[in-house]
Formats: C-alpha cells, sequence, structure tokens
C-alpha cells in the first residue's frame, strides 16, 4: 500500500494583508510568499467546497481584493 501524502506546510501571514492590494499585485505576493495555488474569484462566485492544502483564494471587485481566505 502507498504511504499517505503528508501536505507541505502552508505560508504563515495574515491573509488580511492582502485586502486592498489590486489583484495581480496580490496574486504575484501570494506566489513569492509559497501558495501553490491563487484563485480569483468575483463577488459570490459559485464555488466547490473542498478544502485545498496550499490554496489562496482571493475574491475580487473592481480589480481589488476584497476578501481573502485559504483552501
Amino acid at each position: 500500500m502507498a504511504p499517505i501524502p503528508t501536505p507541505g506546510a502552508e505560508p504563515q501571514e495574515s491573509l488580511d494583508s492582502y485586502v486592498g492590494l489590486d489583484a495581480q499585485n496580490a496574486e504575484r505576493r501570494a506566489r513569492e510568499h509559497g501558495w501553490n495555488t491563487v484563485r480569483t474569484l468575483p463577488p459570490g462566485a459559485i464555488i466547490t467546497m473542498e478544502y485545498r492544502e496550499g490554496r489562496l483564494n482571493l475574491e475580487v471587485t473592481d480589480g481589488a481584493v476584497t476578501r481573502c481566505w485559504k483552501g
């Protein structure tokens, strides 16, 4: 039987620091800080609810991040 994979550690930073940044800079910063996947979403987007280790979600309104969460 194959071993169960151990997820890598997520970056430890304040996600509130992304709020207010323009989407392009926020995505670049997230990748530089070690987030594996960065997903930008419009407000009210219908998304899947599975939690993915290493994924950062950015809700973007008028080109700026208005909300940010892991998974």
